[in-house]
């Protein structure tokens, strides 16, 4: 059986336009000779749909879609993603479904049985989960479909799946199915390819069946779906494998059939940056803007935010702002300004010393008898954030803020200041990683973008004279690896001492952490690029008084 693996890039809400993408793979597909299309999760709808959900125009809009699509669907058959209505009177009144249209006509409808509810994604909030097992005939062959998070089962999947008390594919392969086809939305974290090839593998060899795995692809909000979408034999090869972070149209023959188009899998640091430029073309694009400011200091950070940003939308659609202050060094403005000559944009020098001696006036008052402290600091990192907001505001700019995952923990970034700004593009991103990811842009590029005095130079926010990070954080290869047992693995306090790091460190950068909710939770969305970041998948209180030890 001639089956294509349409891996398409949906926008949340768009179902004309969805549907557009739809017809337009299906029908080249059609033209390849392919007897059954496959699309990913929700591909009418987009994924996630949130709280659309809710409204009911939206899911009668989608059923009208849906319905209109079916009768344009010819003799090569086509498996869709949709939202579907319960008929019982008690319980959720939607489901996540699947349908194999084929001659204008409905072949079966599959709803998805296990309904991720962790991390960032909410799916029991909205759908009833789906019952029967569903294997169907199709031009002779039996096919078993499921949906995303059915095929990720506690023995397949191992320590990274749910303990779920059911096993949709199990109970698929049991109704007959001969072949088994997933479709999913599955966002992308660093080491997902291995991790997903080796769920399939276990599947496809438990069950002794092929298996094919389409993927959305592309940004929807904080969330990147990089596709990588596969097909696999029954002894575990990959038949077909389709590119990672861009929509692309395979053909495979199953079970026995030659193999299709085998892509190439970036390595992970190149999925990183291809996952954070395509999540930021995305969020601008899907959202309205065609041009990005950023803060162009000089720093790694910002550095790399350029980078990533021109890489998404053109050297001609970004400007960088350097805003100098009495406490910035000779050598920031030249290396923000060889970053921005060497990527080719528009760099503006807006100096701030006027506005910030302006408040220090305004405030001495206020402030009489009190010693200057943080407090001062901050006000130089508002000044800068009012204006590129104004820059933003005047000219319809999207402001991308240039916070790593290291000062977001901790809270060494100003809410109204650094933190201002419509995307914080690396904010999921370690400090150490950031110097790899550096590394990395500019090997790829015969002129690199980022001078060596970037790398080499101490990180600082230059809000004071002489002022260096490490001052106030613990070198940023300790202070990450803490973080990561603390946020991404839950370890107490003493777990990571026992671990081996200084008790008082841990304590304080637990503290840090804890005590910073109230920032996190008034930043601008992050992309999501490991597997625990500071978004609507952490659900922390605001107000709690837990000391963990």
């Amino acid at each position: 059986m001639k089956i294509a693996l349409a891996q398409l890039n949906p926008t949340i809400g768009d179902i004309p336009g969805n549907v557009r993408r739809i017809l337009d793979a299906y029908r080249r597909a059609a033209g390849m000779g392919a007897e059954v299309v496959v699309t990913p999760e929700l591909s009418l709808i987009g994924y996630p749909p949130k709280d659309l959900l809710l409204k009911p125009r939206f899911i009668a809009d989608n059923l009208a879609a849906f319905e209109d699509l079916a009768r344009q669907v010819g003799r090569t058959a086509l498996i869709i993603g949709y939202v579907d209505r319960t008929a019982e009177p008690r319980g959720l009144p939607l489901r996540n479904a699947a349908a194999l249209i084929a001659d204008g006509q409905v072949l079966a409808r599959k709803y998805k049985a296990l309904l991720p509810t962790y991390d960032v994604f909410d799916e029991m909030r909205y759908f009833e989960p789906g019952g029967d097992p569903q294997a169907v005939r199709c031009l002779g062959r039996c096919l078993g479909l499921s949906i995303c998070e059915d095929i990720w089962t506690q023995d397949a999947a191992g320590p990274a799946a749910r303990l779920y008390h059911g096993n949709p594919i199990e109970e698929t392969v049991k109704a007959g199915a001969e072949m088994l086809i997933n479709i999913s939305a599955s966002p992308f974290v660093m080491g997902k390819f291995a991790q997903r090839a080796a769920l399939v593998r276990a599947q496809a060899g438990r069950h002794r069946r092929p298996v094919v795995y389409v993927n959305q692809v592309g940004g929807n909000d904080e969330l990147v779906f990089d596709g990588g979408s596969f097909a696999m034999s029954a002894g575990g090869r990959v038949l077909c494998q389709l590119p990672a972070f861009e929509e692309d149209l395979g053909l495979v023959d199953l079970p026995d059939g030659p193999a299709g188009e085998m892509a190439e899998l970036p390595s992970d640091v190149e999925a990183l940056r291809r996952a954070l430029v395509l999540g930021i073309r995305d969020y601008m694009t899907k959202s309205g803007f065609c041009e990005a400011v950023l803060g162009l200091s000089g720093g790694i950070d910002s550095s790399l935010v350029a980078c990533l940003a021109v890489e998404a939308m053109g050297a001609a659609n970004v400007v960088g702002v350097a805003m100098p202050s009495r406490y910035s060094s000779a050598h920031s403005l030249e290396d923000a300004r060889a970053v921005a000559a060497n990527l080719g944009i528009r760099f503006l020098v807006i100096p701030i010393d006027g506005p910030h001696r302006a408040f220090e006036a305004a405030l001495a008052e206020a402030f009489a008898g009190r010693a200057p402290d943080t407090t001062e600091e901050n006000v130089q990192a508002r000044v800068r954030g009012t204006i590129l907001m104004a820059l933003s505001n005047k000219f319809g700019y999207l402001v991308l803020s240039t916070g790593n995952k290291s000062e977001v923990g901790v809270g060494y970034c100003t809410l109204y200041g650094d933190m201002a700004g419509g995307l914080a593009a690396i904010s999921d991103v370690p400090k150490t990683l950031v110097y790899t990811l550096c590394r990395h842009v500019n090997q790829a590029h015969p002129r690199p973008p980022i001078p060596e005095r970037v790398f080499t130079k101490a990180p600082s926010a230059e809000l004071r004279p002489d002022q260096t990070d490490q001052d106030s954080l613990p070198p940023y290869d300790v202070l990450d690896a803490i973080l990561d047992l603390y946020v991404r693995e839950h370890r107490s306090p003493d777990g990571i001492a026992a671990a081996g790091f200084d008790a008082k460190t841990v304590a304080r950068v637990v503290r840090l952490v804890d005590r910073n909710e109230y920032k996190r939770q008034q930043a601008a969305p992050g992309l999501k690029v490991t597997s625990r970041a500071f978004g609507f998948g952490w659900r922390m209180p605001v107000v709690q008084r837990y000391e963990p030890g």
